[in-house]
């Protein structure tokens, strides 16, 4: 079996494949696809291959993972501070200590703070609004069970999305798509297809890494964090539920991707992200080729640059020690941000008037929206940026449907959030910092809002 070319590439010696290079491609992404882009029904509940998984895993031994994931983060914190006493001639070679734990004293001092707060949290001690049931208790018994079991199996298999070429193929297939309307490569849409249909997180997680191997430029990465690590159908799902909007979900999720769409093609273009270097990481430099060559066609290119990235494999044992080696970075290095900054965020957003005097320009818009209960929706639209699930709480208690369902979408189309992807994006090397994302999130709000109020005005309510 042979794919023959009759022209050549610059970096093409060959046009011609076996039938095991071939197949080294397409069984690892067939099988990243399935586990990563499929969408399938279990228990009335849309969600993917490696979800189904993951929720295995965490029925299995839920009750245990606040106290196991304690335990990591005293690890993490105790094993920065040990590090910093040991002579570094010891482990100066060592890959995984020096990107584990031999990190800056700013990220010691959140990992001691994320320990000491899990603590506090699995035995209740100390000021309660750390371990409150609003605070400590939703970091600690409802987010870090998640992201411990989404980011475990994650990380062990998202090597047969990036590793063996389908990133390659289907970059080159949709470039010309991506690239004017989003400024982006095609690559990206595999970015925005696994946070659709797996978690935001997952898309975070991609994106980093493939920042991080060169594939896209600090601005690109910066845009698809920031625009297309939307929520999954299953958790949108959820806050449909909590909302009692459930009964009209169709058109609850449409607008959430028509507003998402239209945002991700507006606030690239604008700053912060519009004045982003359009440079590679540097350790590493450039590694994407999407152009497609004069005398090849899209789909024979795509190919090409597929089984060119497949044939860089050495192994399986390289691919599952680059797994676990992720595994380990996350649970080390990103949870005990996660429980510090997270339970921060939610202290702020539930015990002080933060976020209630934020949100007191959102009172005249809302009126002007014609969105009834103004004063009691405001809060939703800005208390967000602690919390994806927040305005969901705010907004339950809101009589007026319509403006229940604008809270809901609005929810899910501002994106960031400190409990879980803006931490995600400060730990990453994605040149993005705390004060760009909370602009971002304005800007999102601010363009979304409106477009959510109008089209529940003009065609649902």
């Amino acid at each position: 079996m042979e794919i023959d070319e009759s022209a050549t590439a610059k970096d093409s010696t060959t046009g011609k494949y076996t039938t095991k290079q071939l197949l080294k491609f397409l069984i690892p992404s067939l099988i990243g696809v399935l586990l990563f882009l499929v969408p399938i029904s279990v228990n009335d509940t849309v969600t993917i291959g490696l979800g189904v998984m993951a929720d295995g895993l965490q029925a299995a031994i839920g009750p245990y993972i606040p106290a196991f994931m304690t335990a990591v983060l005293w690890v993490s914190a105790l094993g920065s501070i040990i590090i910093r006493f040991v002579p570094e001639k010891l482990y100066k070679d060592n890959i995984f200590i020096l990107a584990i734990f031999d990190v800056g004293t700013f990220w010691i001092t959140l990992r001691v703070i994320g320990a000491i707060f899990a603590a506090m949290t699995l035995w209740s001690i100390g000021p309660e609004v750390i371990w409150s049931e609003l605070t400590g208790v939703v970091v600690l018994y409802d987010l870090v069970p998640v992201l411990m079991v989404w980011f475990l199996f994650a990380s062990l298999f998202m090597p047969l999305l990036l590793e063996f070429g389908l990133m390659d193929f289907i970059g080159a297939m949709v470039r010309k798509v991506m690239n004017p309307l989003f400024q982006l490569p095609g690559r990206s849409s595999v970015d925005a297809m696994a946070s659709w249909m797996g978690s935001g997180t997952v898309g975070v997680l991609l994106t980093t890494q493939q920042y991080e191997q060169g594939y896209y430029t600090k601005k690109e990465a910066s845009i698809i964090a920031t625009n297309f690590s939307i929520a999954s159908i299953a958790f949108s799902l959820v806050i449909a539920r909590f909302l009692s909007i459930d009964d009209m979900f169709v058109q609850f999720y449409a607008t959430v991707v028509v507003c998402g769409i239209v945002a991700a093609i507006v606030i690239p273009r604008i700053p912060p992200l519009s004045g982003k270097k359009t440079t590679y990481h540097g350790p590493v430099g450039r590694q994407i080729q999407e152009d497609v060559p004069e005398g090849w066609s899209t789909f024979r290119w795509g190919v090409d640059r597929a089984i060119k990235k497949a044939d860089q494999v050495k192994g399986a044992g390289e691919v599952v020690k680059k797994g676990l080696f992720h595994v380990a970075d996350i649970w080390l290095g990103l949870i005990p941000l996660v429980m510090a900054l997270g339970t921060v965020a939610l202290i702020i957003a539930e015990f002080t008037p933060i976020f209630t005097f934020l949100s007191y320009p959102f009172i005249p818009v809302l009126n002007l929206l014609q969105l009834p209960e103004a004063e009691a929706a405001a809060p939703a639209m800005i208390v967000g940026f602690a919390d994806m699930f927040l305005p969901a709480v705010i907004g339950s208690g809101i009589e007026a449907e319509i403006t229940r369902f604008v809270i809901g979408v609005m929810a899910l189309t501002q994106l960031i959030y400190m409990s879980e992807i803006g931490v995600l994006l400060i730990k990453s090397n994605i040149p993005i910092n705390l004060f760009e994302l909370f602009i971002i999130f304005l800007q999102r709000t601010v363009v979304t809002l409106p477009l959510a109020a109008l089209i529940a005005h003009l065609f649902f309510f």
